[in-house]
């Protein structure tokens, strides 16, 4: 399955950017890119603080739910981010469950998870947000980049472009195999 990318300079989230597509205009499956957010949004009603530089961004696709939760692809998306992002640094990065990726400690990454429903079909709304470039001012936790630990210099359009690869890949044996196998495939 091909991922239709859609691009913005700037809006409130990139989530809510996908739930309009899916509602207001039949979107099936997609990837939405920001280079800015101005409500991203963390799991819990957390604010994500978006830094221009940064990734943003959310995929989003039909999911049939009668034989999965979610909760099974919590653990998927932060390791298939994870296992991407690893490429670029002899750091280790860690996984705070359930959706944050640290490097030292330090949060670089966090994965915001939602289903919603439309037209009696279920869609899985994933949303990344990866400092890539920019540390934010955050309060709440301390924070990084991932060039501050980067052994090579880093591209936001290829982590994009590997992020969609794998996740068109993913989606194409979620559809035709079960869940263990992707599971398996992908972790």
């Amino acid at each position: 399955m091909k991922l239709k990318i859609t691009k913005f300079k700037s809006v409130k989230s990139t989530n809510d950017k996908a739930i309009k597509l899916i509602q207001l205009y039949n979107r099936s499956s997609g990837l939405i890119i920001s280079d800015i957010q101005t409500k991203g949004r963390g799991t819990m009603g957390k604010k994500w603080i978006s830094k221009k530089g940064n990734i943003f961004i959310s995929i989003f696709y039909k999911v049939n739910f009668s034989n999965l939760k979610i909760k099974n692809f919590l653990v998927l998306n932060a390791k298939i981010i994870k296992k991407i992002l690893q490429t670029y640094t002899k750091k280790n990065i860690s996984v705070k469950k359930p959706n944050d990726l640290l490097i030292e400690k330090k949060k670089f990454c966090g994965i915001l998870q939602e289903v919603i429903e439309h037209n009696n079909e279920k869609f899985l709304i994933t949303g990344i947000g990866i400092n890539t470039l920019i540390v934010p001012n955050n309060n709440e936790f301390s924070a990084t980049s991932l060039s501050n630990h980067a052994k090579k210099n880093i591209k936001n359009l290829k982590v994009i472009k590997k992020i969609k690869n794998i996740y068109e890949k993913m989606i194409y044996d979620l559809t035709n195999n079960n869940f263990t196998y992707v599971k398996k495939k992908y972790i």
